[in-house]
């Protein structure tokens, strides 16, 4: 089975190549792909030496699957044609084909089924702080429904890539030496700084994040009724996204109840306040690849309520991006006699 990662030299992209290494999938070769600058570069995948090549339509279309994350600009024009005419696979990490009715959009625990009867071309990655979201959601609607959802992001400067990393790292740098760093990636300084807002404003205030995480949630669960509030920052951190969760449920739920029923789904550690020296952060929880949760409240003074809140915490990088792809990619292997492949 071949296997091409486009845009393998970036944040995303290495992750794939490492999460890949990892992966139960068998008798791999990898083609690692990026802009022609990062040509002969060398990157590792199971200890061997992967060198990277300029990307290339005929190469690309060799593959059986392609994990595409070069932006959404060039999985507009370039992951189609690879696909094209019963071309590869195409798991694609941009927002390019995420809101497009054609595509299945995925979270492997929460709506695999919508991969079932596949039959090839483009299945995309979803918003990475929607995928923590939607992750640690799924058991309280399978058990108790979901009115209403609130979330309150603080996201790293990994989402932004690299170039995002830098950034932080220049504008921190440049505090202790009591210079001043401009910012060009973000708006406004992000060392020691939260900004407000993540992309551009609508016309009714929300910002391109907030809306992506909205509709996003909302196509996962096939639930166009959910109401979903947002609020997204950006925070200077380098790795791993957390959120600040408010749910309103169909049914009163204890404490006790809830937290049974989010220890009981296998993505998510649950850790409870007994640990508390222990509640994850993105210190503790970069690059591992499952949804961490802690901080799970009902209202105050009640014994049980419709209303529950609690803290969740992914890296980025991982869940929120590489991991989710490659588990995409290894249920369609799984499952390989529903779909067609080349």
């Amino acid at each position: 089975m071949k296997i091409g990662v486009v845009g393998a030299t970036g944040a995303v992209g290495r992750e794939m190549l490492e999460d890949l290494g990892e992966s139960a999938l068998e008798h791999c070769e990898v083609l690692a792909f990026a802009t022609p600058q990062s040509e002969g570069e060398h990157l590792t995948f199971r200890g061997k030496t992967v060198v990277v090549k300029a990307y290339n339509l005929d190469a690309a279309r060799s593959c059986d699957y392609i994990l595409m994350s070069a932006g959404k600009d060039f999985s507009l024009v370039h992951s189609p044609a690879i696909c094209k005419n019963g071309g590869p696979t195409v798991i694609d990490n941009s927002s390019a084909w995420r809101m497009d009715p054609k595509i299945p959009l995925v979270v492997p625990e929460v709506n695999s089924g919508v991969l079932d009867n596949f039959k090839g071309g483009i299945i995309a990655n979803p918003n990475c702080a929607m995928i923590q979201l939607a992750v640690s959601l799924k058991p309280l609607r399978d058990a108790f429904g979901l009115e209403l959802v609130q979330v309150s992001t603080y996201q790293s400067v990994s989402g932004t890539g690299l170039k995002g990393i830098k950034e932080l790292s220049q504008q921190l740098s440049a505090y202790f030496k009591f210079e001043t760093a401009q910012p060009a990636v973000y708006e406004h300084p992000i060392g020691f700084n939260i900004i407000p807002y993540i992309g551009p404003l609508d016309t009714n205030g929300h910002c391109d994040e907030e809306v992506k995480l909205i509709q996003e949630l909302k196509k996962v669960f096939s639930d166009e009724e959910l109401n979903v509030l947002a609020t997204t920052t950006r925070v200077p951190v380098f790795n791993c996204h957390c959120e600040a969760v408010t749910v309103k449920l169909k049914t009163p739920v204890t404490r006790d109840k809830a937290r049974e029923v989010l220890e009981d789904f296998e993505p998510i550690e649950f850790f409870p306040d007994s640990v508390r020296l222990e509640f994850p952060t993105p210190r503790t929880i970069v690059g591992r690849k499952g949804v961490f949760l802690c901080r799970l409240r009902v209202m105050n003074g009640r014994r049980s309520s419709k209303w529950l809140q609690f803290w969740n915490v992914a890296d980025n990088l991982k869940k929120g991006a590489a991991t989710n792809a490659v588990q995409i990619l290894e249920y369609l292997v799984e499952n390989k006699g529903s779909h067609q492949t080349k």
